[in-house]
């Protein structure tokens, strides 16, 4: 397990420590924030050492970094590391058979917690002047739309669940096309989280939403609790139970979710339990949802990321096209041969 209070130099322990208790960041996100910088400096230190040069990255220790090192930092450094994970890092770090370079979108993450870093030693911490990533831009991200399942393989989705665990495994199902939760939500959630006709959401950044509980909700919890098993221990409060009497994992809703879509006839491949909750967001808007509500609902900080649903089936732009006076116009020429 990785713990950035013991394993950390003093100089990446404070910008840390500045992001779990001031800024209230999950530890999740925190122990991604040092995996990102130690993977970093741990590629400079290679480069800088000739030495290093026949070390994987992992055998390379990072508990000498400190102020001047992080100083010396310049733009070309920076770009020399975007180079380094767009052609030489791998992708996947336990398989032998992983392919090399990292996506943009990956890129972009890794870079983001370099600025963050950085940001943080200008402004915050007053420790140095100059900031070697102020001006360099995020590599470009393809636009792409949110893939969602439509109303009807929602509904054969829901219908096909049975067997073994289908109450958990429908009111699981229920929450993510109902109330669009991330599945780091889903896991967290506590008996005592549901609050009559209201559920209790604690999101990212210990952000606490309250979401209301349609009809279809409130069956499936019933139904759920019924057959909940009581439990004690450190799990004895956890909503969602495991067949080893724990909270339920990501990997274990993630497995469940391929499972009920391909017995429902939908390819596995092409969803997930994130792909449910990009469902919920499209099936809101489609009828009628106000963006903004879909906003709360969701829990997004910025509107234009929720936005980007209203572009995947936008109904009144198909009646914005057909009220065009020109769009019953057709050519009714022949051709001369």
């Amino acid at each position: 397990m990785t713990d950035y209070r013991t394993e950390a130099p003093p100089i990446l322990r404070d910008f840390l420590a500045y992001h779990e208790t001031v800024k209230a960041h999950s530890k999740q996100t925190v122990d991604e924030y040092y995996l990102d910088l130690r993977n970093f400096f741990r590629y400079l230190k290679q480069v800088r050492n000739p030495g290093l040069s026949k070390l994987a990255l992992d055998e390379i220790d990072i508990s000498d970094i400190d102020l001047d090192f992080v100083a010396a930092v310049t733009l070309t450094d920076i770009y020399g590391y975007l180079t380094y994970l767009s052609r030489d890092r791998v992708q996947h770090q336990n398989s032998q058979a992983s392919d090399y370079g990292l996506n943009a979108a990956s890129r972009a993450r890794k870079l983001a917690t370099i600025r963050s870093f950085y940001n943080y030693l200008t402004n915050k911490a007053h420790l140095i002047r100059e900031n070697p990533v102020k001006d360099i831009d995020s590599p470009k991200l393809k636009k792409t739309l949110p893939k969602y399942l439509t109303l009807d393989q929602s509904m054969e989705l829901l219908n096909s669940v049975d067997g073994k665990n289908q109450e958990r495994d429908y009111c699981i199902l229920t929450l993510f096309l109902n109330c669009g939760l991330r599945i780091s939500e889903l896991v967290g959630l506590n008996l005592r989280d549901i609050q009559d006709d209201a559920l209790r959401v604690l999101g990212k950044g210990n952000k606490v939403r309250i979401l209301y509980l349609n009809d279809a909700c409130q069956d499936a919890l019933k139904r759920y609790l019924a057959v909940r098993r009581p439990i004690t221990g450190r799990d004895a409060n956890a909503l969602f139970l495991s067949s080893r009497n724990e909270r339920v994992s990501r990997s274990t809703v993630h497995a469940m979710v391929k499972k009920r879509l391909a017995a429902a006839g939908i390819d596995e491949s092409e969803y997930s339990s994130h792909k449910l909750r990009h469902t919920a967001a499209t099936l809101m808007l489609q009828n009628g949802v106000d963006v903004r509500a879909v906003q709360e609902v969701l829990g997004h900080d910025h509107l234009n990321t929720t936005q980007i649903y209203t572009h995947i089936d936008n109904e009144s732009l198909r009646v914005a096209a057909k009220a065009n006076p020109l769009s019953h116009m057709k050519n009714t020429k022949r051709r001369d041969d």
